[in-house]
């Protein structure tokens, strides 16, 4: 199953709003429900993104390999130090443990009017068991034949590259409050592919609970459904 589970956070909106005011040598001890969050607004209101960058959150996520190459794109340009992030990856150069593989629950169609990108309705239903069996069945030969390469002594380097696209791989990526803010207002947008957008969406609920003056700060123009697709 997709997920993006938090591990571990670094800092809080305290440490936001301390960060700004040290150019005036100035602390609180606690956060100021009604001075600081005027700050954290200002700041985020005005591009004022370094104080967003202390703070770090860190996420274990488990997505297929085609969500995963896809969701990379969003790191281009991520030069800046307050959008510095990390990430490493389960790597089957070392690993040759049963490969795990994503199953759409709904089957989409191409898009309408010659759309290149995304996808359109759901397939109709006499239509949906069909796929299922096609997947199931190219999945079972991937297996087999990566087990079978992995028997007669290649290496795991190698045999990897009969499994398909729809392999699961887990990574652990840390980044800055800055970063995730910037991640979810590109992946939940709805041109983002609706498998990215679920697993974008448990970020943005996690970041909510553990930054949420911050949170709602950086992302206070972005409509997020309650439930996603």
């Amino acid at each position: 199953m997709m997920q993006a589970k938090l591990l571990a956070t670094f800092g809080d909106d305290l440490m936001v709003v301390n960060t700004a005011r040290v150019s005036m040598s100035k602390r609180h001890e606690s956060f100021d429900p009604d001075s600081d969050t005027s700050l954290i607004r200002y700041l985020a209101r005005e591009g004022h993104w370094s104080p967003f960058s202390h703070p770090k959150a860190q996420f274990s996520v488990h997505m297929p390999i085609f969500a995963a190459r896809q969701w990379e794109k969003h790191r281009v340009g991520s030069t800046r130090a307050y959008d510095i992030y990390d990430h490493n990856e389960v790597s089957r150069r070392y690993v040759d443990s049963e490969p795990e593989f994503y199953a759409p629950e709904v089957w989409r169609s191409r898009p309408a009017d010659n759309i290149k990108q995304g996808s359109g309705a759901p397939l109709p239903n006499n239509e949906q068991s069909g796929c299922s069996w096609i997947l199931t069945s190219a999945y079972n030969d991937a297996k087999t034949a990566y087990r079978d390469l992995l028997d007669s002594g290649v290496a795991p380097e190698q045999a990897r590259m009969v499994l398909p696209q729809s392999m699961y791989t887990t990574w652990i990526e840390t980044g800055s409050l800055y970063y995730w803010s910037r991640l979810c207002l590109l992946r939940l947008d709805n041109h983002a592919q609706q498998e990215i957008r679920m697993i974008t969406r448990q970020i943005y609920d996690a970041m909510a609970e553990a930054f949420p003056v911050s949170w709602n700060a950086l992302m206070l123009d972005v409509a997020v459904p309650r439930e996603m697709p």
